[in-house]
């Protein structure tokens, strides 16, 4: 099993990335972080292979967690969680031992893939015959071309409807998610679905007065 200490501030965010990487055949969570200094006491604690790591916690920046880690010699692979896009942190954390970036908001699929690709990449073992099974190896790592949407569902009216679902922390309807943005509840319902289905939203029934209760979606991926 690959052990994973998750490093997130916000404790609803973590709660879905630990789900997240549980979900994942071969990957265990022995801890969850909500600061740096926690984080520093599970390393201390417990043994760790890597670290699902936000880069802004609210007692120091990620990076210079991973800094403080590899002088003290600890050498865990770290996939950076973050909304930070500025490609000179990139560059930075990958000189540091950053094997992935993952960008909030995400879904499961999105991490899921990342952490397959890692369990790839760390498995190979032995040496190489020559640069093909270097470059294969190290091939791993690279990301392939995203996964294609289910067929009548856009990338933009997707992007859409998770925006109101990110506005809407007490939920939202097929319908009042319709309306906002013009299209019909049926359409709204089919992206919501869609969004339940990869994780990154969660649905539950909601009673009125009368009538048949209405199902209200909320938001559950991670985002700044």
């Amino acid at each position: 099993m690959i052990r994973v200490l998750v490093v997130e501030d916000d404790p609803v965010a973590a709660d879905a990335h630990q789900m997240y990487v549980e979900r994942v055949e071969g990957f265990t969570v022995t801890a969850v972080a909500h600061t740096r200094a926690a984080a520093v006491r599970a390393l201390e604690r417990t043994p760790v292979d890597l670290l699902l790591l936000d880069l802004y916690l609210p007692d120091g920046h990620g990076l210079g967690l991973l800094r403080s880690l590899r002088a003290s010699g600890h050498g865990a692979d770290v996939i950076a969680v973050t909304s930070a896009r500025d490609l000179a942190v990139v560059r930075e954390g990958v000189s540091l031992g950053v094997v992935q970036y993952v960008l909030k908001p995400f879904t499961y699929p999105t991490l899921r893939d990342r952490l397959v690709r890692y369990a790839e990449f760390r498995g190979a073992a032995g040496e190489a015959s020559g640069q093909e099974e270097v470059d294969r190896a190290l091939g791993a790592l690279r990301v392939a071309h995203p996964a294609a949407l289910p067929k009548g569902l856009s990338g933009p009216t997707l992007e859409a409807v998770t925006g109101v679902l990110k506005e809407s922390p007490e939920g939202v309807t097929a319908a009042a998610a319709g309306e906002r943005l013009g299209i019909s509840r049926i359409t709204a319902r089919r992206y919501l679905e869609h969004l339940v289905t990869v994780g990154s939203a969660a649905r539950r029934p909601h009673y009125g007065q009368v009538g048949r209760p209405e199902l209200h979606y909320r938001w559950l991926a991670s985002g700044r």
